[in-house]
């Protein structure tokens, strides 16, 4: 009896500990490092030992928390105090995740490169959450564009105060708007970098034809052959060069190749759009016009409502392709053109 009671006793206890060992697993706070790379400190000190490496995006089990530090676990089981402004929430990570998975399937709109270190955004706004952060030189694929406004200085309101003691009317400044794209870079990250930090890869052979604009983004259409070379030919989107506007093109132009001359020339400029992104280019057959590069933009109208527009590309000739309902609504207008020209007449 007593033996049997003793390993009842045992497993009782030993049923304890496992189950108090998951508990304290379940309460196991995790946290991720949004800097590129940190040490561990043996303690919270001016002086001290490095007890480990962290890097960028790696996650690690938060033991305590004083203060500006945390103590931490690293995968490999490395232990230290951590800053904690080092460190973002399991919830910061889980957003970034989600952020991803809503974007995966969306078109790239055009490719940049990150001329600055930069901070990948949760948000597009300089004090949103940043988890990720880019290379200088590093290639990114840019997926969508925003604007926000950007943080006044602390000294603005200031000036704006003094200027009414002096009997002047205070004017509030107009805000200034920053420029932001989605980004995804090469590991796969997902979120919003601050326009300025970025570089558009455009190619040098249209990007001469800017004229002052900002050239938004480039696709390729298709290619001609010249010689023993195939050559492609471009749909650009362009619009002001300056952040905030309300659209994100305003001018479409097609460039195409002449065989002859050996260089580009336009074959179809559309201005005074008010574009959204994002645009999409395809192939479709058009029966004995054979098969053609076709594009289609996103265009928003005074009421905000969107729209698209299909175009096709028969080199050298760009023409909008009509839905059905749109074909009959030409029609009717090109008829009203012309009985207008005949009571002038």
């Amino acid at each position: 009896m007593r033996r049997s009671f003793k390993i009842c006793l045992l497993l009782v206890l030993v049923s304890a500990l496992f189950s108090g060992c998951k508990r304290s697993r379940g309460k196991q706070e995790v946290a991720y490092v949004s800097v590129p790379q940190a040490f561990l400190r043996d303690q919270v000190a001016a002086v001290y030992n490095k007890t480990g490496t962290v890097k960028n995006g790696e996650a690690v089990q938060v033991l305590a928390r004083d203060r500006r530090f945390a103590r931490v676990r690293t995968s490999t089981g490395a232990e230290g105090w951590l800053e904690q402004r080092y460190l973002v929430s399991q919830q910061t990570y889980d957003a970034f995740e989600k952020l991803t998975l809503q974007v995966r399937n969306d078109p790239v709109q055009a490719t940049a490169i990150a001329h600055n270190q930069t901070n990948i955004h949760l948000q597009p706004q300089r004090d949103a959450e940043h988890l990720y952060q880019v290379d200088q030189g590093a290639k990114l694929a840019l997926l969508q564009r925003a604007s926000s406004e950007k943080p006044v200085p602390a000294g603005a309101p200031a000036k704006a105060a003094s200027a009414a003691k002096e009997g002047q009317p205070a004017v509030a400044p107009a805000p200034t708007l920053e420029d932001w794209w989605l980004i995804r870079d090469e590991p796969g990250h997902v979120g919003w970098v601050l326009g300025r930090m970025l570089d558009v890869d455009i190619p040098l052979e249209i990007a001469q034809y800017a004229e002052g604009q900002r050239m938004v983004a480039s696709f390729v259409l298709d290619h001609v052959t010249d010689a023993d070379k195939k050559v492609p030919q471009f749909l650009v989107l362009l619009s002001e060069n300056k952040d905030g506007l309300p659209f994100d093109y305003n001018q479409v132009r097609v460039f195409t190749w002449n065989v002859r001359r050996h260089r580009y020339e336009t074959a179809y400029r559309e201005r005074n759009l008010n574009g959204v992104l994002p645009v999409t280019v395809a192939q479709e057959d058009f029966g004995k016009e054979g098969k053609l590069p076709v594009f289609v933009l996103r265009v928003k109208d005074d009421t905000g409502n969107v729209t698209e527009r299909k175009y096709k590309l028969n080199t050298p000739i760009v023409r909008r392709v009509l839905a059905p309902g749109e074909e009959k609504e030409a029609v009717s207008r090109q008829s009203a053109v012309i009985r207008k020209k005949k009571k002038k007449r």
